[in-house]
């Protein structure tokens, strides 16, 4: 009898599975994965007063490249914050854009990207821009706080690793174990330097110390030009470690430790907005008890639907040959 009753509760679980996913051919509609194709729509969050604070988050591995997923792709980070960023262009009651960071970084270009982007969007639109930074907010995610005219941290927040480094996986030693070789035809000496079926030469490191010297001087020149730090104290955050909030005070990375509440205060200031303005975010669908906790990046939250979701190459960023502003524990070598 009870095999009976769980093999009726198995086969009702496989039909629903089944209606669930051919739903789309139906006229029953089931919204498991949020429509991508639907455009951005402002959502007030809270006010009601004259002008706006525009609150957009960056959220996450920061990339130009869309994110894969079970069914579909969804947008890249930058795309989708740039996006947003031209809603809060066109929009003349925008008169403050409040970024709020939550990201270890991502790649070189793509944090360069979005830093060249949010510096055009506030050199047109002549607005403000506050960062408010949440759990971490670090390498490229402190790239792309920098043209804020005022940076929050939360008192845990972490931040710093202002620096670069080059990943990619080294499996000589597992092929060499398995017996495989990669035979490679190629013109040009260093036409396959950075291959992870070899070993570099020392040709080759010198051409990547160079490469990577260049960008992380880059890096810091824009901090210099941004927070105005002093030679020492940008000697200390040449080294790449992490701070907390305090410390990145103590060396003017951040300008004041507070709370979100208080970031957003301080972007009606910045922009001399009444304390009732607007606030609002720009999601592609709506959701239930929306506030200035809300996150409206891509995927519209953090929580996945899809029944796998295993990304490892955005989990596991190394396993793409490239050059990172990312601070990320434990995927480096010795």
């Amino acid at each position: 009898m009870r095999k009976k009753v769980r093999s009726r509760i198995i086969n009702i679980l496989l039909y629903s599975l089944i209606a669930v996913l051919l739903s789309g051919c139906g006229g029953i509609n089931f919204n498991l994965w949020p429509d991508r194709t639907k455009p951005l729509k402002e959502r007030v969050l809270e006010g009601k007063g004259g002008g706006k604070v525009a609150i957009i988050p960056i959220t996450g591995f920061i990339s130009e490249s869309p994110r894969k997923e079970l069914i579909g792709k969804e947008p890249s980070l930058v795309q989708e914050v740039v996006a947003q960023l031209r809603l809060a262009e066109k929009d003349p009651d925008v008169k403050v854009v409040l970024l709020k960071v939550a990201s270890p970084g991502g790649t070189v270009t793509a944090s360069d990207l979005l830093y060249h982007e949010i510096m055009a969007f506030k050199e047109r639109k002549k607005a403000k821009i506050v960062v408010m930074m949440m759990s971490t907010a670090a390498s490229g995610g402190y790239y792309v706080s920098l043209p804020a005219d005022v940076i929050y941290a939360h008192p845990t927040t972490i931040t710093g690793s202002i620096g670069v480094v080059f990943l990619r996986p080294a499996i000589t030693t597992l092929m060499d174990k398995i017996g495989v070789t990669v035979e490679v035809n190629k013109t040009g000496q260093n036409k396959d330097m950075g291959s992870p079926y070899r070993t570099a030469s020392p040709e080759e490191k010198e051409i990547f110390a160079g490469l990577i010297d260049k960008m992380g001087k880059r890096f810091l020149t824009l901090v210099s030009k941004h927070r105005k730090i002093d030679p020492s104290q940008l000697a200390e955050v040449a080294s790449a470690r992490i701070y907390l909030a305090e410390e990145a005070l103590a060396l003017k990375l951040i300008d004041k430790i507070g709370y979100l509440p208080e970031a957003l205060k301080e972007a009606k200031i910045q922009a001399g907005l009444p304390e009732n303005a607007k606030v609002v975010m720009y999601r592609r669908t709506a959701a239930p008890d929306e506030n200035i906790y809300s996150v409206a990046s891509p995927g519209e939250g953090t929580a996945k639907p899809s029944l796998i979701d295993l990304p490892l190459t955005d989990l596991f960023p190394a396993l793409q040959p490239g050059f990172y502003y990312l601070w990320a524990p434990g995927l480096g070598g010795n």
